[in-house]
């Protein structure tokens, strides 16, 4: 079974926690089959997913959407975090792009969900705060007839603009 993410980069860390049970819970009813999540590895949501797939026993295929995402997008506080789950990657693709920006973002979710049978967003239901957030991601896995397993824990929230 492969299942894609798309959620929030910019959740509290308070909320992690929370998030993590529920995507293990979202997951459970997966954990005895050939479980892969698909994640473009963005710090917040990408990465708890990530932990919680390795965590149920699955695999992880991560598709980075430019060649130099890790140079030019990785904080250097989030660095150790992704370099350790991108160590633990099954399979990691990059997406034909030089650069990051909205476009390559928006290209690589619609590739995950392409690699995906079922989708988690990790979503407080707004609308994207610009081309290929969230909500523009879930509005086109939608649009192919995939199902979106909405997580969105009591007490989870994203960190002020």
């Amino acid at each position: 079974m492969r299942i894609g993410i798309s959620g929030h980069t910019n959740l509290t860390q308070a909320c992690g926690t929370l998030v993590y049970e529920a995507i293990r819970e979202a997951l459970r009813p997966y954990s005895q089959q050939r479980l892969v999540g698909v994640t473009c590895l963005a710090r917040g949501a990408d990465q708890i997913f990530a932990q919680a797939v390795l965590d149920s026993g699955g695999q992880v295929t991560v598709l980075l959407p430019s060649r130099n995402y890790r140079e030019k997008k990785v904080k250097p506080a989030n660095l150790k975090a992704f370099d350790d789950l991108l160590s633990k990657a099954a399979e990691v693709v990059y997406m034909p792009f030089d650069e990051p920006g909205r476009a390559a973002y928006m290209a690589a979710s619609e590739e995950l969900v392409a690699r995906s049978e079922l989708m988690v967003a990790v979503w407080d239901g707004k609308p994207a705060g610009g081309y290929g957030g969230t909500a523009d991601v879930v509005d086109h896995a939608r649009s192919l007839g995939r199902v979106v397993l909405v997580v969105w824990p009591e007490g989870a929230e994203r960190e002020p603009a």
